[in-house]
């Protein structure tokens, strides 16, 4: 950081940048009276009675303004860069000693606790994570296109979201994804996350169709790169869409195949027992022994012919990527199953087969987004009013001043206060980037985009879970949701970049 030893440099006025602050105070405020809107009911007082969570939440924004002051005018900016190190190594320790210390709430070893108030690592890892690939990505000569750097950047990002999904907060660690967009901006390549996107495709595709269906996807996405950065399209239409044709048909004609082979009798007895053939007192004809080939099949019918064979014959390292990742997807495939049963928990697996529609549960898992979606479409244009909505005053919505803040906004606000505040959210984001963008420091431009991504994850993700577009997995709104842990976290979060940007502006 630049040290300009005795220059004063320029006033507050001209340097801190208000109009961040300003979208922050009205994002708590707004946050504070949708809190006591969804609360009044069943825990009637005043927004001030302490007895009430508006009131312990008026107590956490008056300690978050304190932390804001902190930051921005007692502490040397330049203190975040030098302690990077030992306040991401500390960070790590919280988060590993709350799974052995820690209380478990709702099926999730992530809180401490100290008498009356709860304290989530999970919430200042962001920091951490931000600060540490801030330091190292700002370094002279740093590369991430060269392996060494990438493979650091990659754990610094990955061991706090291993950790945190050992505390079963799969929902904390899904925010990591989002960095991705940082490395972007610092010259990652577009393909990592396109791999990224596939593999999120892949793993829908396995549960929701087949594994077959999955690697014949991946196989015919990673054939077509190859053949495209190659050159050779032509030779992808003319022969690829064929044996992709009749690999996609292959599971319909074998079981055309079986069924003619034990004709209809065998076809309803086969079906009464549950496709179990020994019950049904058959004998399994050989398409349907050689069904469970289908995905040797299609891997080999595919990848032959265009992966491996054009990697080999163009001897580029994008064609060897493509046979690297496309093995790996696979491999992604079989693991699916793994995955979806023994890593994901109980009501993490529930909510997500909610959400792919492979289950309908609207009384169970289902019934928190069911009841959201129902006070967002009840609030219509312009709402039914502060404190008059019935789905929020009736206590419809479960964690509705928490995790489902935003459905109380939809009510009593309707689509017009909605769209308010996803602007105010996108005007922020943009701002920090903005300001991240002018930065002539490396550290603060990293900084400001992870502050950035980490906003618009969490964004991202609960409105998302709201409307039903994504799974429950207990991600706040930042600024918003009830709670001291989130407030305190976001709010270090922004004011350390905005007292980088500060420091900047002052001798600038």
């Amino acid at each position: 950081m630049r040290d300009t030893g005795g220059n004063k440099g320029r006033g507050l006025l001209k340097t801190i940048d208000w109009k961040l602050v300003i979208c922050w105070l009205i994002l708590v405020m707004i946050g504070w009276a949708n809190i006591y809107a969804s609360i009044h009911s069943s825990e009637p007082g005043s927004i001030f009675d302490f007895g009430c969570r508006s009131g312990k939440q008026f107590v956490w924004i008056v300690t978050a303004l304190c932390i804001a002051a902190i930051i921005l005018f007692v502490l040397n900016p330049r203190v975040f860069e030098g302690l990077s190190v030992p306040i991401y190594l500390f960070v790590l320790a919280l988060l590993i000693a709350v799974i052995f210390l820690g209380i478990e709430v709702k099926g999730s070893r992530s809180w401490f606790a100290f008498g009356p108030i709860r304290f989530q690592p999970a919430e200042i890892s962001k920091i951490s994570t931000s600060l540490l690939l801030a330091t190292v990505m700002s370094q002279q000569g740093y590369k991430i296109g060269r392996t060494k750097d990438f493979i650091i950047t990659a754990m610094i990002i990955l061991l706090p979201m291993m950790i945190i999904v050992l505390q079963s907060e799969t929902g904390s660690a899904l925010v990591y994804v989002g960095f991705i967009f940082m490395l972007y901006r610092e010259g990652l390549s577009g393909w990592l996350i396109f791999l990224v996107g596939m593999a999120i495709l892949s793993f829908i595709l396995t549960l929701t169709a087949s594994p077959y269906v999955a690697i014949l996807v991946i196989i015919a996405v990673a054939s077509l790169c190859i053949c495209l950065y190659s050159g050779r399209l032509k030779l992808w239409l003319m022969a690829g869409i064929p044996l992709i044709v009749f690999f996609a048909f292959l599971p319909t004609l074998l079981d055309l195949w079986s069924a003619n082979i034990l004709g209809d009798e065998g076809v309803a007895a086969l079906a009464a027992a549950d496709g179990d053939y020994a019950a049904a007192g058959l004998h399994k004809p050989l398409a349907s022994r050689i069904k469970p080939l289908y995905i040797l099949l299609g891997s080999a019918g595919l990848m032959l012919p265009f992966t491996v064979f054009t990697a080999y014959r163009e001897r580029n390292p994008f064609s060897h990527l493509a046979v690297i990742s496309t093995i790996a997807g696979i491999v992604l495939v079989f693991s699916a199953d793994f995955i979806f049963n023994d890593v994901l928990q109980d009501h993490q697996r529930k909510r997500i087969e909610v959400l792919l529609g492979m289950k309908e549960d609207p009384s169970g898992v289902g019934y928190n987004v069911n009841q959201s979606m129902i006070a967002i479409g009840s609030g219509g244009l312009f709402g039914k009013g502060y404190l008059n909505g019935t789905q929020t005053t009736y206590g419809f919505v479960p964690e509705q001043s928490t995790d489902f803040i935003f459905c109380t906004v939809g009510e009593e606000w309707g689509f017009i206060g909605s769209a308010a505040l996803i602007l105010l959210y996108v005007f922020l984001i943009y701002r920090i980037i903005r300001d991240a963008e002018r930065s002539r420091e490396a550290f603060t431009r990293i900084y400001g985009y992870c502050v950035a991504c980490c906003i618009f994850m969490h964004l991202f993700i609960n409105i998302g879970m709201t409307i039903g577009l994504m799974p429950v997995i207990g991600i706040p709104l930042p600024f918003v949701s009830y709670g001291g842990s989130s407030l305190w976290g976001f709010t270090a979060l922004l004011f350390i970049f905005i007292a980088l940007d500060r420091n900047e502006k002052k001798y600038f």
